[in-house]
This record gives C-alpha cells, structure tokens and sequence, in this order.
C-alpha cells in the first residue's frame, strides 16, 4: 500500500520569519529516510503503512512545537492498496496527459 501524506506545520507566535523554525520539520522528514518532496506550502511524504508515516509527521510537528508556543498543521493523506511510488507515478501522469496531443 502507498500512503501519501501532504502536510504543512506553521509555529504560531515567534513573528513572520518562520523558515529558521519550519526547516526543523523538514529535517526530521528528510532523516526519516522516506520519499519526500517539499515546496513552497507543504511537504510530501510516502510511505508503505499509515502508522509509518504519521510518525514522521509526529515527530515533525514536535519539532516545531519544541520551538514554538503554538504549532498549525495542516494534513491531506491518499491511501492506495497496490501502488507503489505514487508521489512520482502520480507526477509523471499528469506530465503525460500535458504532453499528449489534444483529444478531438
């Protein structure tokens, strides 16, 4: 099973310079060893069971707070049974479906 996870983490009353904060999260995910990508909202996670990568995201999240008086999180998961690297597979679908000529 691949289970895609896109989260974003926000510290709450340390002012408007956040990055310093938030590339603490983005460390725990990066060590954990799993896919990720992350943009200029959220980070992606894949992983193979839900308990897998909801720690990571847990572990991010304390990262945060261990900073922070007050931590946002925002969570979006896809769980699909037979997939496998979907953060990708899911990419390059959609690059396909850009580079094919229209339907008529």
């Amino acid at each position: 099973m691949s289970v895609l996870v896109a989260f974003s983490v926000t510290p709450l009353g340390v002012g408007e310079g956040v990055g310093e904060i938030v590339a603490e999260a983005v460390k725990v995910v990066r060590e954990s060893g799993l896919p990720n990508h992350t943009d200029a909202m959220f980070t992606v996670i894949e992983g193979d069971d839900w308990a897998q990568v909801m720690a990571v995201v847990q572990r991010a999240v304390e990262a945060v707070a261990a900073r922070s008086p007050r931590v946002s999180t925002v969570i979006k998961a896809d769980l699909r049974a037979g997939a496998v690297d979907a953060m990708t597979a899911k990419v390059e679908s959609v690059e396909r479906h850009l580079a094919a000529p229209p339907a008529n």
